[in-house]
């Protein structure tokens, strides 16, 4: 139940009950771009020079750098069976978690780069390209489906409903795609023009949006803005959100991490990771 973020100082084990830093672990390269954790525990780091293992009860790194497609994490993501899929700027690699090993690489993925990855209920893989989605077969890792010509082209941020339809965050715009048949449903009108960055379902159905420039949550149904814009952030710009975490939202910027509680429109920085703490 506790919360792992990742940070220009490393890793930080954060009870999110309190906020207090239980522990950390320094890491060789700082720019995390990615977190997963495995079944047994186990963290799995994507930064900008590769990915890293590390044993949260030693704090040790047991694994690195891997032959991935390229050093560039941008995203991971355990699937149902417990293998990570590794997603970098030059396509996507399956690994087994145990052994540290590739199982499989899929270099040659519509749209290179591998920037969000979600699960659908089929336990099948979503990936974000700088041409639209792709969804790959978890067991044989081939590519089942492309979704291309969507608005934007670029997806940086994923998320599926609990309905199961695909939230695509777009340089410009937030879409809501069928994805049986591929058809754009919506764009979401309150963030046409906008970079959105971050997209996560909470608990209670809504859907929390974040962007370059402000954080949102909105009514899954009508795309409808359910509150103002949160207040009190440590800077607009959203990096990733973590819903329902210590009855929390707890939100990632540029300049540090902040959490919200229910009812509330203004978020609390944390202050261990302002740019001002040494």
């Amino acid at each position: 139940g506790n919360l792992w973020v990742g940070s220009w100082r490393g890793l930080s084990r954060i009870d999110p009950k309190t906020g207090k830093i239980i522990s950390r672990v320094s890491l060789p390269n700082v720019a995390i771009g990615a977190l997963a954790q495995d079944k047994v525990g186990r963290l799995w780091v994507g930064s900008y020079e590769g990915l890293v293992r590390v044993d949260p009860r030693t704090n040790e790194i047991t694994a690195q750098n891997l032959f991935l497609p390229s050093k560039r994490v941008l995203s991971l993501l355990l699937d149902k069976r417990g293998y990570l899929w590794t997603g970098t700027d030059s396509g996507l690699a399956l690994i087994s978690p145990d052994q540290g090993l590739i199982m499989t690489t899929l270099k040659n993925l519509p749209g290179v780069s591998a920037n969000a990855l979600t699960l659908d209920a089929e336990g099948q893989l979503w990936v974000g390209t700088l041409d639209g989605l792709v969804r790959v077969n978890t067991a044989s890792a081939a590519i089942m489906k492309r979704i291309a010509d969507l608005p934007g082209a670029t997806v940086q941020a994923l998320a599926i409903s609990p309905e199961g339809l695909i939230w695509a965050g777009m340089p410009n715009n937030l879409l809501v795609i069928n994805p049986k048949t591929g058809a754009v449903l919506r764009s979401v009108t309150r963030l046409r023009g906008r970079d959105v960055t971050a997209v996560r379902f909470a608990k209670d159905g809504s859907v929390w949006v974040g962007t370059n420039n402000g954080l949102l949550r909105l009514d899954p149904n009508t795309g409808a803005v359910l509150d103002g814009e949160v207040a009190g952030l440590p800077s607009s710009r959203v990096l990733t959100l973590a819903p329902d975490i210590g009855n929390k939202l707890w939100i990632g910027t540029s300049e540090g991490l902040a959490w919200l509680m229910p009812k509330t429109d203004s978020a609390k920085p944390h202050i261990a990771f302002s740019r001002a703490v040494k």
